[in-house]
């Protein structure tokens, strides 16, 4: 794992002032590199390359970036692992003229297979995680590319004459060209939602590669921004093919298969040549990767848990229980309030952008404990999303079925009712309640009543001051053809909550400690094979997931597999009333705020004050605003 970055300027570079620039992109990126740094640059074609390496496979001088290919045609700096280079390198070597190989690094075969194959064509043989920029010397062309479904970051954006980009907007921001202001309409997507979804970022002209995209900026002249992607793997794709060809077999073939896949997709994900280890919660999607990295070593295998006194938030016990039954080698690390507010002043520099997900502190923390004993972790994410595994969607299909059953005139009239309510009560969580039930009610078809479900905020837009009002909704608000509620869900998840989501945070907490994580159940072929899976193998009466709970029977005959979900979350908005509510009064205070200019100080002091008061249906947005001025204190 490894952080990238760099620069370019069509009209050409002065090396000697862009190897300070460059090094100094690339020195903010040490904390996902610690163990070794490079730079490239070739002035004439304007291009600079900068990456810091956290060493995983060939940690010998052979695996040093930026690495330029056999032929000198390509040079590259990447961040990620390609988990089937074994197989990329047998096929290299059957080529009429097979590479001569430096080393063993994944860097150096997907050099190759560009040599070999060209970009597409090797980006689509290509299973792994990764990001990365490639400049080709003939064509004087610079590509950037990222994984299918979004595991490793990559930002950029034109500042004036110069193209930047990197692994995290650090890198970009500490070039002196760097003068993107906060995009208030990505803002109050932000407050929505309590994420930022891709090709944004909070600052206004910086985008991020999306995922199974790829992007190209030619030397010869300055391309229109955003540049239009390249698509070399579709998840929309996936899901209608998986609507419109199903899987056909029986529940035994289906488990048997997939059983093959994740099997496969764990052993090619446990290649290290360091130690290497697990995240496991004792949920059912951490302690299947673990039954099956078990199942394949002779050694008991590093896990790690992290847990907390408030027993509504602790599963500690329940990682236990599955690691003493498979036999692995645990750790678990209670933590308390103070041990939270010690990494709350770190959460803004480790994201770089507002983020609202509460559970990235125990995920930064569970982070820290596993670098103490390992440098690669598996981690069970993906599983709700692939299989059906969240309440919302029992939750959203009821909802749904029963609202579609009431006449339109009953439906007009109840929203109307609804909309005046948001617009006159005095309480703040009445109108939200109020403006989400009219939502409800109007929504034209199932992806737009989705889409209400998973708001967190229903008054974001008014929360935002001078607030714009293009465009910046998802494409996935748009549904795909055919299917049910659940696929469309399903769908939706995978290409917005998942990657802009969950892996963002499992990336940015991770790479804080130099631990590089890798996710089995989101290898592409599992990605399609469940796409592909009928509803009644997902789901089961009203539990989700049943063929994952088949599959672990087969490793961990045992294990509770019926307990309630608890997720990964801290009580940061009860000990917002305690322990920490002098840090949230002086984020939240009405002086603070008009200062700032970016948030209504009125409508923010209501949210807090009724948060105060005990009213917790408005909470989760309340922390998004909570995060957002934090990270606000740390950019400003």
């Amino acid at each position: 794992m490894c952080g990238i970055a760099g620069f370019f300027r069509p009209a050409g570079l002065a090396a000697a002032d862009a190897r300070p620039l460059v090094e100094q992109m690339s020195s903010m990126l040490r904390h996902r590199g610690p163990d070794d740094s490079g730079h490239w640059i070739d002035a004439d074609a304007g291009i600079a390359f900068g990456h810091t390496r956290l060493s995983i496979l060939d940690l010998s001088q052979a695996g040093h970036q930026p690495m330029a290919s056999a032929s000198g045609r390509y040079v590259m700096i990447y961040n990620g692992e390609i988990y089937n280079h074994p197989d990329l390198r047998r096929e290299l070597e059957s080529c009429a003229a097979p590479p001569q190989w430096r080393g063993h690094s994944d860097t150096e075969i997907l050099l190759a297979g560009f040599d070999q194959w060209g970009i597409e064509p090797c980006l689509r043989r290509s299973v792994g995680m990764f990001a990365l920029a490639l400049w080709d010397r003939q064509e004087r062309t610079l590509t950037l590319a990222r994984d299918r479904v979004g595991e490793k970051p990559l930002y950029y954006g034109w500042q004036g004459d110069e193209l930047l980009f990197g692994s995290e907007l650090k890198a970009l921001r500490a070039h002196p060209r760097f003068r993107a202001p906060i995009d208030r309409s990505v803002l109050a997507l932000y407050l929505r939602d309590g994420y930022i979804t891709a090709p944004h970022s909070i600052f206004r002209g910086i985008f991020r590669v999306e995922p199974g995209t790829f992007v190209q900026f030619c030397g010869r002249d300055r391309d229109a921004m955003p540049a239009k992607p390249g698509i070399y793997w579709s998840l929309r794709e996936v899901a209608e093919r998986g609507v419109s060809a199903p899987f056909t077999g029986g529940d035994a073939e289906a488990i048997a298969q997939l059983d093959a896949e994740l099997s496969r997709a764990v052993a090619a994900q446990r290649l290290a040549d360091v130690p290497l280890g697990a995240f496991l919660s004792g949920g059912l999607d951490s302690s299947t990767v673990v039954a099956l990295m078990q199942a394949q070593s002779s050694r008991p295998v590093h896990t790690f848990t992290i847990g907390f006194r408030e027993s509504a938030y602790n599963e500690a016990h329940h990682a236990r229980a599955v690691a003493q039954q498979l036999g692995t080698e645990h750790t678990e690390l209670f933590v308390t309030a103070d041990e939270v507010m010690q990494v709350l002043p770190r959460l803004a520099s480790l994201y770089d952008e507002p983020f609202g997900d509460s559970s990235a502190i125990p995920t930064f923390l569970v982070s820290q404990l596993a670098r103490r004993q390992v440098t690669v972790a598996l981690s069970g994410d993906g599983g709700d999303e692939l299989f059906c595994g969240y309440a919302r969607y029992q939750r959203t299909a009821d909802i749904w079925a029963f609202i579609r059953r009431l006449p339109p005139l009953a439906r007009r009239t109840a929203s109307l009712g609804a909309r005046a309510v948001s617009r006159h009560s005095r309480l703040a969580s009445k109108r939200a309640r109020a403006a989400r039930l009219a939502q409800y009610l109007t929504a034209k078809n199932a992806a737009a009543f989705y889409r209400v479900q998973t708001t967190q905020s229903h008054d974001a837009h008014a929360l935002v001051l001078d607030h714009p009002t293009q465009n910046t909704e998802p494409v996935t608000d748009q549904p795909f053809a055919g299917g049910d509620l659940y696929s469309l869900m399903t769908y939706v998840d995978i290409a917005t909550y998942l990657p802009d989501n969950i892996l963002v945070k499992v990336d940015r907490a991770s790479m804080a400690v130099g631990l590089e994580t890798r996710v089995p159940l989101l290898d592409h072929r599992v990605v399609e094979f469940a796409c592909r899976l009928p509803l009644q193998m997902k789901v089961r009466g009203r539990t989700g997931k049943w063929i994952l709970r088949q599959v672990l029977r087969k490793y961990l005959p045992a294990a509770p597999l019926e307990r309630p979900k608890m997720g990964f979350g801290v009580p940061v908005l009860e000990w917002v009333r305690g322990p920490l509510r002098e840090w949230a009064e002086s984020l939240l205070s009405e002086e603070r705020l008009r200062r700032e200019g970016f948030l209504n100080p009125r409508l923010t002091r209501e949210h807090w004050l009724a948060h105060l008061a005990g009213d917790s249906r408005g909470s989760d947005s309340l922390w998004h605003v909570l995060a957002f001025q934090s990270w606000l204190a740390g950019v400003s």
